[in-house]
């Protein structure tokens, strides 16, 4: 005989249980512990119990009343270990304080997807739009928030890092160990941030008097997330066979490839070539040699973004509002940059063009 279904616990026989009034119980379920000022271990307790005794918040019902649905869409480039896994927690954060659930579509750079998905989203009655690395390309009746998107646009604020300091880091670092001879792998054309970064660059270099020689500037090429982009785009600063003791890269995974195709080359990090990341993700840390580089605060970034967007969500934000919020760099130092040394000229072994991506260096040039 099938057991009957178990009635699950009502909020009123909750608070009853742990001899707490059902606002209290109410208040931490829903997620406004913090905004009242409930003791964290009376939080754990009514957790702890609402979880044994199988009780859940009619959130639902709730959105109902109120005409809400607690729903956020954000939308990214693609979901893969490092940058957007890392934002994305930030805006988890955020939004777990107020109650709000969200879900995550990837556009893997399709127009098509950045088209269609925030229609998508608005039917699904989203109360607001997070857009990581991603351009929008349509004015949306809800409140938007983009992170390294620098859309501006009418209702949209943007979460942006200081870009001219975090070259200034990157480049004063190598300097003062001696590198002149820099290369750079440009981001891909799709990325946001690719063209103000650059721009920054050369900003920077002109300030610290040092020149970027268009024979050690490559791009990335393929949209495939991971290291391999950053691998090829190596190889091709070899097959040029212009001499340089130092990779400045566009972010973490792309010094990750780095790394691997100098060592394709027989050669050392950083005895014979130095290699500077971008991003700080966690596998810069643990990298083998560990990875210098810009740590730029994704995770903050995040929850700063979640905690705008609920902000427009209330209204709380006065007219005229900003079209940008900026967050600093720091850089970061480990064992893949050191000062130039006797084999930095060491020449590689390549003798001939990668199979894949002959024209890359010569489109990065533009």
């Amino acid at each position: 005989m099938a057991k009957a279904p178990i009635k699950p616990i009502t909020l009123k026989e909750l608070a009853a249980m742990l001899e707490l009034s059902q606002s209290t119980v109410s208040r931490i379920i829903n997620g406004e512990a913090t905004a009242h000022r409930i003791a964290e271990e009376t939080q754990r307790r009514v957790l702890h119990a609402a979880a044994l005794n199988g009780y859940v918040a009619n959130t639902m019902a709730r959105g109902l009343r109120q005409k809400r649905t607690y729903t956020i869409g954000v939308i990214v480039p693609e979901i893969s270990e490092g940058y957007s896994t890392t934002v994305l927690s930030g805006i988890e954060d955020e939004l777990l304080k107020d109650g709000f659930f969200y879900f995550v579509v990837s556009h893997r750079h399709r127009p098509d997807l950045l088209e269609g998905y925030p229609r998508m989203m608005l039917a699904r009655s989203v109360e607001g739009i997070i857009a990581v690395d991603s351009p929008m390309s349509e004015d949306m009746p809800v409140p938007v928030v983009s992170i390294s998107g620098h859309d501006r646009r009418e209702g949209v604020i943007n979460i942006e890092l200081d870009h001219d300091q975090a070259a200034q880091l990157a480049l004063s670092h190598l300097k003062s160990l001696g590198h002149h001879q820099i290369a750079f792998i440009k981001g891909q054309e799709f990325s946001s941030d690719t063209k103000l970064r650059w721009q920054a660059i050369v900003r920077a270099a002109r300030e610290l008097e040092l020149r970027i020689d268009d024979r050690l500037v490559v791009q990335l090429q393929s949209p495939e997330p991971g290291s391999l982009p950053g691998q090829e785009a190596t190889r091709q600063l070899f097959y040029a066979k212009h001499p340089f003791t130092a990779i400045f890269a566009f972010n973490d995974v792309s010094a990750i490839g780095a790394i691997s195709a100098i060592r394709e080359e027989g050669l050392r990090i950083p005895k014979d070539i130095s290699v500077l990341g971008f991003d700080d993700i966690h596998a810069a840390a643990t990298h083998h040699p560990p990875l210098t580089t810009i740590h730029q605060p994704l995770r903050s970034m995040g929850q700063v973004a979640a905690a705008t967007l609920l902000s427009l969500i209330r209204d709380d934000i006065p007219h005229p509002r900003p079209e940008a919020i900026t967050v600093y760099p720091k850089l970061v130092i480990r064992k893949s940059t050191g000062h130039v040394g006797q084999h930095s000229d060491v020449a590689p072994r390549s003798a001939e063009a990668p199979a894949s991506h002959e024209n890359a260096g010569a489109e990065a040039l533009g």
